[in-house]
């Protein structure tokens, strides 16, 4: 690295929607916290159908530069049921870089990160967490999760102190916000402030930082969260808008994944005869296993402790377009060992 001019030129403020495409590594690891690496073990997945056309283009042109990703947020939300940890999946419709199957979630908005009451570690904590390297950063990643997740699902991680959060805020007037929220009539910060509430960021536990594979038209720097279904709320479709959602048995899905159960259950054009992979991103499937292999809510979510930073990856495309395999693409993670290495 050159070093800086002097005196210092004041550089032009960045894009806060659109970073980098990383520069090399698939698994970034663990941020400053310095101890033994662990071998990093590949894990290969099914590249989704609406990803073909792209990476059979990047492989017969050639390499290029991947194109910006916006950043966006990812709330994995579950609770106990009597198989085991349960999760909340719901359907996307057309191509998306969270998966035809996935965790509630989006891009971020500039006004996420708009003052309001919040409560739990600081925007400057969270940078810190997140490898953000920005707390202005940071805090629309844990407004964006907040607002997607009330939007797409009625749970809303809010209260009037640090200690509660508010009850059944899934219909009525709530739903009418959830809709307002929806087309932007109306800001996180600025519903938070009418109604005298602050965001529980402390109720949400970091997982990793996922970017989508460079060959992707649409790109996605996705930071993936974590919750337990707050006591007193419940979930309900966005009114004129969702089209399916549904608490899932993870050990259920898992034991299916190579069926079509799920995917026929969803019933759409999309997800019709598609097994688990071929509906979801490696970032969902794996996160899937973790909760599977937790026997309890509690359990999952205390193995979701970060030691400074959270792991970053972004899968590799394999495959050629022309061969002995009829053109077979997948994707590879390097996974960093441990927890995310659990078959």
């Amino acid at each position: 690295m050159s070093p800086s001019p002097s005196p210092p030129r004041r550089s032009p403020a960045p894009d806060p929607d659109s970073v980098p495409a990383p520069r090399a590594g698939l698994a970034v690891g663990h941020g400053p916290v310095h101890r033994a690496e662990r071998p990093l073990q590949p894990r290969e997945f099914a590249l989704p159908e609406s990803e073909v056309a792209a990476a059979r283009s990047w492989s017969v042109h050639g390499e290029r530069r991947p194109r910006a990703a916006r950043r966006a947020s990812s709330v994995a939300v579950v609770r106990d049921g009597p198989d085991g940890v349960e999760t909340l999946l719901r359907y996307r419709a057309g191509p998306t870089p969270l998966g035809t199957v996935a965790f509630p979630g989006g891009s971020l908005d500039a006004a996420d990160e708009d003052d309001c009451t919040w409560f739990g570690p600081t925007p400057a904590h969270w940078s810190r967490v997140l490898g953000a390297g920005d707390h202005r950063v940071a805090r629309r990643h844990l407004a964006g999760a907040v607002r997607e997740l009330f939007e797409e699902t009625g749970i809303l991680l809010a209260g009037p102190d640090q200690h509660a959060v508010v009850t059944n805020p899934g219909g009525g007037e709530w739903m009418e916000a959830r809709v307002a929220l929806d087309r932007q009539d109306i800001t996180l910060p600025e519903l938070a402030n009418r109604r005298g509430i602050g965001l529980r960021t402390d109720l949400l536990r970091a997982i990793g930082r996922w970017h989508s594979p460079h060959f992707s038209h649409r790109r996605f720097d996705t930071q993936y969260f974590a919750v337990a279904v707050p006591h007193g709320q419940d979930t309900s479709l966005l009114e004129g808008k969702g089209r399916w959602s549904a608490w899932t048995p993870v050990r259920q899905v898992l034991a299916g994944r190579d069926s079509t159960a799920l995917g026929d259950a969803i019933g759409r054009e999309d997800t019709v005869g598609r097994v688990l992979g071929q509906l979801t991103v490696p970032a969902v499937e794996l996160l899937l296993e973790r909760m599977a292999a937790a026997g309890t809510t509690v359990e999952f979510l205390m193995d979701l402790t970060i030691r400074g930073s959270v792991p970053e990856f972004t899968p590799d495309l394999q495959g050629r377009p022309e061969g002995p395999d009829g053109g077979r693409f997948s994707l590879s993670v390097d996974l960093p060992g441990g927890r995310w290495a659990r078959p």
